[in-house]
């Protein structure tokens, strides 16, 4: 049974030795005007993951679609992106 919360939630971040990610869990009335902007196809663009209400700080990207819980949105930025900015240190750009 798929659990949808009232309002949208946010993971911790976690990392890699390359990202930090985080996950977003979306509502079912924002899951729905999700699927009417991508038909569940594609990944969403920062203006449209925003548009939907999520909030984040520069940098992070969408960067997977997880089938079995579509809801779910995946995020990743490369580690020391700068959160104002959304700028990466040149010598971390890969």
């Amino acid at each position: 049974m798929v659990h949808y919360p009232d309002e949208i939630e946010y993971s911790e971040k976690y990392a890699d030795n390359t990202y930090e990610f985080r996950h977003v869990t979306l509502p079912k009335n924002i899951t729905k005007e999700m699927y009417r902007i991508t038909q569940g196809k594609r990944l969403l663009k920062e203006d449209e993951w925003r548009s939907l209400g999520v909030q984040q700080s520069r940098g992070w990207e969408h960067y997977e679609i997880h089938r079995p819980e579509p809801h779910i949105l995946l995020y990743r930025r490369l580690l020391g992106t700068d959160p104002v900015t959304g700028r990466v240190p040149e010598q971390i750009n890969p």
